[in-house]
């Protein structure tokens, strides 16, 4: 066993080494431009691009064609909001959302109203969940797009979304979903979600930083303007040079999550429940956050009653953990997610998000529970907050 502990892999993952082996020749013999149509070198990046984006388009249950390329799921993201929202070229639009979504889908709709677009916000229920009544509710006749995201960065719900699909496709709406943090973890077919967009990145699957990737059903086809220009090479809607190797890499961690989609949830599944029980068992005061079912096999989050959670972070130094969504960890506020729970600012910055994944070991879980029983134990002795609470 190395340390420290990875425990964050809803922020990253580590590029699995076989990602890497598919990648290399890409960097260096097989370097081509995939748009250089005239040599052979462009020729081999050409075919290399055409067969990642059918590999990873078959991870979705989806045709290559339905596919573009990004710099990751915040450009996919981007994309599909101010996509949607300007093919309305200055008419009025309307976008549906929810409160728990990841800050590239928030921060892109408060920009969106500063160019007089309309967004609803939806709440969420204390499991995280929001209502596909209250989205159907919300649609309006000039709503353009509603983004529901699949799985929650940080308290690993997987939101209602084929539900929600039957009611938006009956108003005749776009449905999109951010699947960056469910691919590769639980099965997303997007025939299956009924979705019209999905977004989704290569580093949270255990593949290279980097690139992305938006679905975009071709019937009906979903309106959308670039939101980059500058020679068109993926197809006019997303310019700039594709990353052959990384294309690649995404590919073969796609390929790999897909064969060993069912085992290695169990697996991680299992070490999560194990590190729940240890804690749940040894530790007075502890709150789980979100849904207990229907969750990503990897997530759990949970608030250490009377300790501050940034505390218990510096005290585990052999523990790579967060308080959060990676976007957002830098910042000494409670995630925006636990209060839409319901959480007092107290107990959301009590609270800690553990991500398991594809590298963890049993030894290890093992240790890390050994660890914050022991920091959490040390700092409830001093806190007289603590105090107050058992008296």
């Amino acid at each position: 066993m190395h340390l420290p502990i990875y425990l964050d892999n809803h922020a990253t993952t580590r590029c699995d080494p076989r990602v890497v082996e598919a990648m290399l020749p890409y960097f260096s013999e097989h370097f081509g431009n995939a748009s250089s149509v005239t040599h052979a070198f462009g020729w081999r990046a050409r075919d290399a691009l055409e067969a990642a984006l059918g590999t990873i388009a078959a991870a979705l249950g989806a045709d290559a064609r339905d596919l573009w390329l990004t710099s990751g799921a915040t450009e996919a993201n981007n994309l599909a909001l101010f996509g949607a929202a300007r093919a309305r070229r200055g008419r009025a639009a309307h976008i549906v959302t929810c409160t728990t979504e990841h800050p590239s889908i928030l921060d892109s709709c408060r920009a969106l109203e500063k160019e007089e677009v309309r967004v609803s916000v939806l709440p969420v229920n204390r499991a995280g969940l929001v209502s596909p009544d209250a989205v159907a509710a919300a649609i309006e006749s000039d709503t353009v797009l509603v983004s529901i995201a699949h799985a929650n960065a940080e308290i690993g719900v997987l939101q209602p979304i084929a539900e929600i699909a039957e009611l938006t496709r009956a108003r005749g709406v776009p449905l999109h979903t951010d699947a960056t943090q469910s691919l590769g973890k639980v099965q997303v077919d997007v025939a299956a979600l009924g979705v019209d967009l999905l977004s989704c990145s290569a580093h949270k699957l255990y593949g290279p930083k980097g690139i992305g990737a938006l679905f975009v059903r071709r019937r009906p086809r979903v309106p959308l303007v670039p939101i980059l220009y500058g020679g068109g090479s993926e197809r006019d809607l997303r310019s700039g040079t594709a990353p052959v190797a990384l294309a690649v890499g995404f590919a073969r961690a796609c390929e790999i999550a897909v064969d060993e989609l069912e085992p290695e949830g169990l697996r991680v599944g299992g070490l999560r429940d194990r590190l729940l029980e240890r804690l749940s068992s040894e530790l007075p005061s502890i709150r789980r956050n979100g849904e207990a079912e229907n969750v990503l096999p990897g997530n759990l989050n949970l608030c250490f009653e009377g300790v501050e959670g940034e505390a218990l972070l510096l005290g585990l130094p052999e523990l790579a953990l967060s308080s959060g969504s990676a976007c957002s960890s830098s910042r000494r506020e409670p995630s925006h997610v636990l209060r839409a729970l319901g959480l007092g600012r107290e107990r959301a910055l009590s609270s800690i998000r553990f991500g398991l994944g594809r590298f963890n070991t049993a030894e290890e879980i093992e240790f890390a529970a050994d660890r914050i029983v022991e920091q959490v134990q040390r700092l409830r002795s001093v806190s007289p907050l603590w105090d107050d609470r058992r008296a």
